[in-house]
């Protein structure tokens, strides 16, 4: 099977310090990047993340401090990477909870602007627990009958991650072949800022999905509130957030001024 694609999907996967959006860094991604035509085009590259990795999490994925001392920043290779997922759709395991909140903080704190207006995004484990409730390894050893060799190698996960897809697709009639309809399916609920922190209501209205505003629309808030915006922007949220936010924000101030 193929997948019918309108423009690339890049497969990716990350290896990082730890799971705080915010706070934690990328020490190794891998992108499988699929084209209309089936060409395919791969990459991994391992980053020094400028902390220390810490021991629990290279228990995990097997990479140390030692290993990436060496190794360029994500700065450095942020344009590369940049490059290579400009202008396509998105997939991975888990992708839309983590690994595209941490990536777009990574390249905003590389100066690099982040945008997922445009881009679907297909979250290949929702997609999994919607229709099994399993892990990666569990799901590779039950969609493609074979075991996962180098599980927790961002190459061999993002590898994986693809086939497990396509045989998602060979599995579920219902599961159309169509990228937008794939991210839709595979989203847990509509966030605008990619951590959760706001989302859409029923209506299609940005709100709040956390603390004392919650189920609030966001607009309102900050209007009757300003505070709220500034404690956000000094607070340990994500930076794509605090970018939703200011977007919000201008755009309620030039409704006003027209």
């Amino acid at each position: 099977m193929q997948l019918n694609l309108k423009r690339p999907i890049c497969f990716f996967d990350l290896e990082t310090t730890g799971t705080n959006v915010a706070k934690d860094r990328i020490v190794e991604i891998a992108i499988l990047k699929i084209f209309p035509n089936g060409n395919k085009e791969g990459r991994t590259w391992r980053v020094n993340p400028e902390i220390p990795i810490p021991e629990e999490a290279s228990a995990i994925h097997g990479i140390t401090d030692e290993q990436v001392a060496g190794e360029p920043t994500f700065k450095e290779l942020s344009r590369d990477i940049n490059k290579m997922i400009q202008g396509c759709d998105l997939a991975g395991f888990n992708s839309n909870r983590f690994d595209i909140p941490l990536l777009a903080e990574e390249l905003l704190r590389a100066g690099l602007d982040f945008d997922m207006k445009n881009t679907a995004a297909v979250d290949v484990q929702t997609i999994f627990h919607k229709m099994e409730k399993r892990t990666l390894e569990a799901a590779y050893k039950f969609y493609c009958n074979k075991p996962l060799e180098g599980a927790h190698g961002a190459a061999a996960d993002t590898q994986a991650t693809y086939e497990v897809l396509l045989s998602q697709l060979e599995r579920y009639p219902d599961l159309e072949n169509d990228i937008k309809k794939l991210a839709a399916f595979s989203t847990h609920n509509q966030a605008v800022d990619l951590a959760g922190f706001i989302i859409e209501d029923e209506e299609g209205n940005e709100v709040f999905s956390f603390g004392k505003h919650k189920g609030k629309k966001v607009a309102e808030v900050l209007e009757q509130e300003p505070g709220y915006f500034g404690w956000i922007l000094n607070a340990d949220f994500p930076l794509y957030t605090k970018k939703v936010l200011t977007q919000i924000k201008l755009s309620k101030l030039n409704n006003k001024l027209g």
